[in-house]
C-alpha cells in the first residue's frame, strides 16, 4: 500500500533533480558565453541583467518542476482542476502548506517528500544565486585592481635633508 506513493516520490524526487541538474547547466553556460561581452561586469546595468537573468532562469526551472509534480496529481485523479493541482504543488514545493486543500490519505506522502524535495531545491538555488553574486563582485574587484596604480598605496621613501 505504501510503495506505490514511495515509489512515484522517489520518481518524481529524481526527475527534478534531474530538471535542477540540466537547468543549472543551462545557466552556466549562458553566463560563460556571455562572460567575454561584458568588459569586467563593469557596468551596473550589465551586472544587472546578468542578476536577473540567474534570478529568471531558477524561477523557470522551479516552474518545471512544480508544474510537473501538479501534472501527476491531476493523473491520480486527486483535483478536478489544474488550477487547484498547481495550486496545491506550489504550496507544497515551497513549504508553505496552507492546508486548505489536501490529497487523499493514500497519496499523502507525495505531498509531504515534495515538501522537502522542494526545501533542497530551493536551497541548492539559493546556493547557486549568492555564488554568481560573489563571482561578480570578485570579478568587478579584479578589474579595478587591474587598474589601480601599484604605487598609489605604496609608502613614499624618505627624503633626505642632508645636502
Amino acid at each position: 500500500m505504501l510503495f506505490a506513493p514511495l515509489a512515484l516520490s522517489a520518481a518524481l524526487v529524481l526527475a527534478t533533480v534531474v530538471i535542477q541538474i540540466a537547468g543549472l547547466v543551462v545557466l552556466i553556460w549562458i553566463m560563460r558565453t556571455r562572460a567575454s561581452r561584458y568588459a569586467g561586469f563593469t557596468y551596473v546595468m550589465q551586472q544587472i541583467g546578468v542578476i536577473l537573468a540567474v534570478v529568471m532562469g531558477l524561477f523557470l526551472i522551479h516552474a518545471v518542476q512544480i508544474w510537473l509534480y501538479a501534472w501527476v496529481y491531476l493523473a491520480l485523479e486527486e483535483f478536478e482542476t489544474l488550477e487547484a493541482s498547481l495550486y496545491f504543488s506550489t504550496s507544497s514545493f515551497t513549504t508553505v502548506g496552507y492546508g486548505e486543500i489536501f490529497l487523499e490519505s493514500r497519496w499523502r506522502i507525495v505531498s509531504a517528500i515534495q515538501s522537502a524535495n522542494g526545501f533542497l531545491l530551493l536551497g541548492w538555488s539559493t546556493i547557486f544565486l549568492i555564488t554568481v553574486l560573489s563571482r561578480l563582485r570578485s570579478v568587478e574587484f579584479d578589474w579595478l585592481e587591474s587598474r589601480i596604480d601599484p604605487d598609489l598605496f605604496a609608502p613614499k621613501p624618505k627624503q633626505d635633508d642632508t645636502p
